[in-house]
């Protein structure tokens, strides 16, 4: 008895450690850039040095070149990312958009005003699921079902650019994205803006956003935060006066 109970043990702990195995194999990465001081360039993490080999970006090739890539992952609309687009329409500023089904289907005038006005509308997945724990096949179809959506509800095709929800990815993610012919943006630049309930104050975000600008710079705003239309104004104008232009995504993946 004795025996078949250590037998039964050694076998669940052999699966444990295949289990983990294969866990580590496809292991959740959270991508992240720390902020670096007097506006240098920010550096990955050692353990995301294979993003590039699929196609992966988070800043601008050019080292010294002073510009900046406006994103902004947009879920839903709460009045705030109509004001968003009234500014960049105003400052004449080029901006990507990551969108989810609901924004598309819900706002879909908001979302084609986005075309009409020359921005950049991007791939955030269609339901915002954690894609480092789906396999390919529900990858492919939150990245389908969206792009679908976008054309049938706007008549426009979405940009073939991927963000993941949250930042969150494995290496299989990128790889997926790539052969369906997707480049995977991630970002140099975000701050906590995303819960409305806890926004920052608006002197403190615009510190924030502006001590940090750099070359090549991915920003990462969320549309729907009060703080960010009280401040997205003063940061372009601010942004121009040290100097920096505002690019596109295309420009950043060296396409025409």
């Amino acid at each position: 008895m004795k025996k078949k109970f250590l037998c039964r043990i050694c076998f669940l702990l052999m699966l444990g450690t295949i289990f983990t195995i294969g866990v580590n194999a496809k292991s959740s990465q959270h991508w992240y850039c720390v902020h670096a001081k007097d506006h240098a360039r920010p550096r990955a993490d050692a353990s995301f040095s294979y993003i590039e080999k699929y196609d992966g970006y988070y800043i601008g090739k050019e080292q010294d070149e002073k510009v900046i890539y406006l994103t902004f992952d947009a879920g839903y609309e709460n009045g705030n990312v109509a004001k968003i687009l009234d500014i960049l329409k105003e400052k004449q500023v080029p901006a990507a958009f990551f969108v989810l089904s609901h924004l598309v289907k819900k706002d879909t005038p908001l979302v084609t005003r986005m075309f009409d006005e020359g921005h950049t509308v991007c791939n955030h997945t269609a339901n915002h699921k954690d894609m480092s724990r789906v396999d390919r096949t529900i990858f492919e179809k939150e990245i389908s079902e969206l792009s679908a959506i976008c054309l049938e509800s706007t008549g426009r095709e979405m940009a073939k650019y991927y963000r993941p929800p949250e930042g969150t990815f494995n290496e299989d993610n990128l790889k997926w994205a790539k052969e369906l012919g997707y480049k995977t943006i991630f970002w140099s630049f975000a701050y906590a803006d995303w819960d409305n309930q806890r926004q920052m104050n608006v002197e403190a975000a615009k510190e924030k956003i502006v001590s940090n600008i750099h070359p090549g710079e991915v920003m990462l705003l969320h549309p729907t935060s009060d703080t960010n239309v009280a401040v997205l104004g003063e940061v372009i104008d601010q942004c121009r006066d040290m100097g920096y232009r505002f690019g596109t995504l295309n420009e950043l993946v060296g396409q025409s």
